[in-house]
């Protein structure tokens, strides 16, 4: 009988979304300054580090990729967001749900992919200062950065492939954006494959960079250990905003997986929107806050750009 009522239905509705009344027009406000502070931070740190040569460097060519990959992920749902909160209906085209899939998801494994290398960036010029330059050349920077971004992106793209085409036997995705794993749970047709290849790039784009970023900090906490109070400080200084952002993302995501797989009933409908909004709201503003308040040649080249000072 499951059969007979399969479709390919044109659009997905979402059913999170509930009826704020005046206040939408607020909160609508609210979501927009939001996206404008993003835009403008991440952007402003993307031009500072490209037209600052003496910011060429590897650290700050793999935080300019952050800053890229915040706003890819903020383009995701921003523009989404705010038009669902206008809409008296909250649906969405299929072709416009698989997108969203595509770019949100690529957005979590390049920034865990991208935070993996920073770690091990900071493991050789913490550990390995006198090799650093021999070992982190520009070839080798280059390279880790396509790797950033091209392995999560062929990753996503097949799994947005196989789910797309899914014959699905519903339409109601229980959430305020599109996510694959909803998608998988419409399906009529057997999905073990899918999932069993969602937990195959989960580890890929989860647990081996969080590994790579475990060893990296292992390392680099040994040597504090042992090292002189001036490693410490230097050690303490570049890896507080990386381990930040790490904890900060890590949070978001925990709690996005654990929501699209556990029956979160129990839990209020405007605290889960608000939580599942998270990983793709604090961080994208999170990021730069951090990095452009706490690392000084960011800060002062900011402030040249932005006041002519000398």
């Amino acid at each position: 009988m499951k059969n007979m009522n399969q479709t390919r239905e044109s659009h997905f509705v979402l059913t999170a979304y509930f009826d704020t009344g005046p206040l939408r027009f607020l909160l609508f406000l609210l979501v927009l300054v939001l996206l404008v502070l993003i835009v403008f931070c991440n952007l402003l740190l993307v031009v500072v580090i490209c037209v600052s040569r003496s910011l060429h460097e590897p650290m700050f060519l793999f935080l300019c990729s952050l800053f890229v990959n915040e706003l890819l992920g903020s383009s995701a749902l921003f523009p989404f967001l705010l038009l669902q909160m206008l809409a008296d209906v909250h649906r969405v085209s299929a072709p416009l749900c698989f997108l969203q899939v595509f770019v949100v998801y690529s957005y979590a494994g390049v920034e865990f992919a991208n935070l993996a290398v920073m770690a091990f960036d900071r493991y050789l010029a913490i550990c390995r200062p006198l090799q650093y330059r021999a070992l982190m050349t520009s070839g080798r920077t280059g390279a880790l950065l396509v790797l950033v971004w091209f392995y999560p992106l062929l990753a996503v793209t097949v799994l947005v492939s196989l789910t797309s085409g899914l014959q699905r036997c519903g339409n109601a995705i229980h959430g305020v954006f599109c996510d694959n794993y909803s998608v998988v749970k419409l399906a009529c047709s057997d999905a073990t494959f899918i999932n069993v290849y969602g937990l195959a790039i989960l580890c890929l784009l989860v647990l081996f960079p969080a590994l790579l970023i475990l060893y990296s900090y292992g390392r680099i906490l040994r040597v504090c250990l042992s090292g002189s109070r001036q490693t410490r400080h230097k050690a303490v200084s570049t890896c507080t905003p990386h381990l930040a952002s790490l904890l900060n993302f890590s949070f978001g995501c925990v709690f996005e997986i654990v929501q699209s797989r556990f029956d979160m009933s129990g839990v209020p409908g405007a605290l889960r929107v608000l939580l599942s909004l998270y990983y793709l709201t604090c961080q994208p503003l999170f990021t730069p806050v951090l990095y452009g308040l706490n690392l000084t040649r960011i800060r002062s080249l900011c402030g040249r750009l932005l006041c002519g000072e000398k």
